[in-house]
């Protein structure tokens, strides 16, 4: 997921970022591929009955949830944190002159192609 983040950024800035590789947030949601890649092996090999699936079924909700949902919405606070820096900067009365990680969540889609991702790898290396 990560190198396909990576190939994304670099067609869409035309530049290689090799950053994009270890960096939270974008298309496609790493952390939703590798919790879907491992509920996918864990029913693979144990099924869908075992309560080592019904762990992982868990836990693979509960990142999901964070990557949409808490973490999403910290990086649209950090725009509008960054905007309020930006007009303090610009009128003279700086706070700081740090901006913050606006890129830190997931929107749906991005964490439904990481799932897709992630049901196809374990799959595939099966």
């Amino acid at each position: 997921a990560q190198v396909i983040k990576t190939i994304i950024d670099w067609r869409i800035n035309q530049r290689l970022n090799f950053r994009r590789m270890f960096s939270n947030g974008g298309m496609p949601s790493a952390h939703t591929a590798v919790v879907v890649a491992m509920a996918v092996m864990i029913a693979l090999r144990e099924g869908i009955g075992s309560t080592a699936f019904a762990i992982s079924f868990a836990l693979t909700a509960i990142v999901i949830n964070d990557a949409v949902g808490v973490r999403y919405h910290t990086g649209e606070q950090s725009k509008v944190i960054n905007k309020i820096l930006h007009r303090m900067l610009v009128e003279g009365k700086p706070l700081t002159d740090e901006s913050l990680h606006e890129l830190v969540g997931h929107t749906p889609t991005e964490a439904f192609f990481g799932a897709v991702i992630g049901l196809i790898v374990p799959i595939f290396f099966r």
